[in-house]
C-alpha cells in the first residue's frame, strides 16, 4: 500500500514541476534567449547542480552501463530539450504540453516494437484519435495565429518518441542503477555538448536585462533565474523522482504523468494570458481520450 501510495504522489508531484516548466520556458524565450541558448543553460544548470551535491553518484554506474545511461541521457534530456525549446518559439505553453501527452501512446508503440510489448487493434484506434487531436490544435493555433509556424508543433511529437525510447530503456536495461546515479550520468556526459552548443550560441547578460525592460516585465527578474529553477527543479530534480518512478512501478503507468501535465501548463497559460480558444480545448479532449483508449484494459 506505501509503495502505491508513494508512485501516486511522486506522479502528481511531476505533473506540477513539468506542468509549470512550460511557462519558464516561455519566460526564459521572452527574456531575450534564442532556443539553442535555453536549452543549453538548462542543461549546464542541472549538470553543475548534479555534479556539486551528488557528484560521487557517477562512479556506482557499473561501467558496463555506461553506453546505456549515455542513450538515456540523449533521449529523455538533450533531444527534448532542445525540440521543446524551438516548439516553443511558435507554439503557445498550453499546446505544447497537450501534445506532450503522445508520450503514453508512445511508450507502448515503442514497447510493442521494440521491447516485445503487447500490441493490439486498441491501440492502433487510440493512436488514429490522437493523431486526429493533434491536427485539430495546429489547425486551432495555425488559424488563431498566422504569423506563427504551427508545423513547429511536429518537433513536440518527435520529444515524445525520445521520451518513449528512453522510458523503455531504462525500464529494461537500467532498472539495477539507482534513479540519482542515472540522472547524474545523464547530465555528466551531456555537459560538455551543451557548452559547446553555448559555445557558438554567445549570450549577453546586459543586453538580456534591457530587453526584459522593453517587454514591461515589473518582476524585474532575470531570465536566467528562470532557466535555472528550470534546469535544478524542472530537470535534475525531476529525472531522478521519474527514474524512481519507472523503477517502481510501469513504463506505462510513469508515462501517464503526461495525463496532468496540460492541465497545469494550461492553468499557467490562462495566468499569463497566452489565450485558450474552444478548439484547442476540443484538440486537448481528443488526444487525452485517445490516450485513455490505448491504455485502457
Amino acid at each position: 500500500m506505501e509503495n502505491r501510495n508513494s508512485k501516486w504522489f511522486i506522479l502528481l508531484l511531476l505533473a506540477v514541476v513539468w506542468g509549470s516548466s512550460f511557462i519558464l520556458m516561455k519566460k526564459g524565450l521572452d527574456g531575450g534567449m534564442n532556443a539553442y541558448q535555453l536549452g543549453a543553460y538548462r542543461i549546464i544548470f542541472t549538470a553543475l547542480f548534479l555534479g556539486l551535491f551528488f557528484g560521487k553518484e557517477f562512479f556506482k554506474i557499473p561501467s558496463t552501463k555506461f553506453k546505456f545511461v549515455f542513450l538515456a541521457g540523449l533521449l529523455g534530456n538533450f533531444f527534448p530539450i532542445f525540440l521543446f525549446a524551438l516548439a516553443q518559439t511558435q507554439i503557445s505553453s498550453s499546446i505544447s504540453s497537450t501534445l506532450n501527452s503522445f508520450t503514453p501512446l508512445n511508450t507502448l508503440l515503442i514497447g510493442s516494437i521494440f521491447f516485445g510489448l503487447t500490441f493490439n487493434r486498441k491501440q492502433i484506434l487510440g493512436l488514429l484519435i490522437g493523431i486526429v487531436g493533434c491536427l485539430i490544435l495546429v489547425y486551432a493555433g495555425a488559424s488563431g495565429n498566422p504569423t506563427k509556424n504551427y508545423w513547429f508543433a511536429l518537433l513536440v511529437i518527435i520529444a515524445t518518441w525520445c521520451y518513449a525510447a528512453n522510458i523503455n530503456l531504462v525500464k529494461k536495461y537500467l532498472s539495477d542503477v539507482s534513479p540519482l546515479s542515472i540522472t547524474v550520468g545523464n547530465f555528466a556526459f551531456l555537459l560538455l555538448p551543451a557548452m559547446a552548443i553555448l559555445l557558438f550560441n554567445g549570450f549577453n547578460f546586459q543586453s538580456t536585462y534591457e530587453i526584459s525592460d522593453s517587454l514591461g516585465f515589473t518582476d524585474q527578474i532575470h531570465p536566467l533565474l528562470y532557466v535555472a529553477i528550470l534546469g535544478i527543479i524542472g530537470t535534475g530534480m525531476a529525472n531522478i523522482y521519474f527514474y524512481r518512478l519507472i523503477q517502481m512501478s510501469s513504463p506505462i503507468f510513469a508515462s501517464n504523468v503526461t495525463y496532468l501535465i496540460p492541465i497545469v501548463a494550461t492553468i499557467w497559460s490562462m495566468v499569463f494570458n497566452e489565450g485558450v480558444t474552444p478548439i484547442q480545448i476540443l484538440g486537448t479532449i481528443i488526444i487525452l481520450f485517445g490516450v485513455y483508449i490505448t491504455n485502457r484494459k
